[in-house]
């Protein structure tokens, strides 16, 4: 369909079926975003910033602020005011891990793992179950749609921001 009018091409019922999960999906993570906000008393950027910090660092993947940067679709002059912020607010912190000391990481406090914790018992029972009540196979199948998906999204965002 590259290079076809999106709008006057058909689409069958499963197709459009999955173009409207995946925007009911974004919607209802947008929502849990704006809950896990007021949860932490940040502001939704803030506390997006954070999340993914949190998530980050779980996974052993710690962020940098560029990487922070590149994620969010912030400048980094942006994202350093928003690290300042989480900083001065306790959440984050900005650690030199690499020999070099040139790599600067960024980790959650104590009291923002803390908080995302009891946010994710309070918000997460029922997406954790979701995923964990998903066959291996049908994990690969849906990982593989959303990397084509994200890259697909990727590359018209790149199309549209060079002009």
């Amino acid at each position: 369909m590259a290079g076809s009018d999106a709008l006057s091409t058909s689409w069958s019922t499963d197709e459009v079926a999955v173009m409207h999960g995946l925007r009911d999906w974004s919607l209802a993570s947008e929502e849990l975003h704006r809950h896990l906000s007021a949860w932490m008393a940040l502001p939704v950027t803030d506390a997006d910033a954070l999340g993914r910090i949190v998530w980050a660092e779980q996974s052993g993947h710690p962020l940098s602020p560029a990487e922070l940067a590149r994620q969010i679709g912030m400048t980094s002059g942006a994202v350093s005011v928003l690290i300042d912020r989480l900083e001065r607010a306790g959440h984050v912190e900005r650690r030199r891990e690499d020999a070099d000391r040139r790599r600067v990481n960024l980790r959650p406090t104590s009291a923002a793992r803390a908080g995302t914790a009891d946010f994710l018992d309070a918000a997460g029972t029922e997406i954790a179950a979701a995923v964990r009540d998903t066959s291996a196979e049908e994990l690969r199948v849906v990982r593989a749609f959303l990397d084509r998906m994200t890259s697909a999204s990727g590359a018209a965002n790149a199309r549209l921001r060079a002009g």
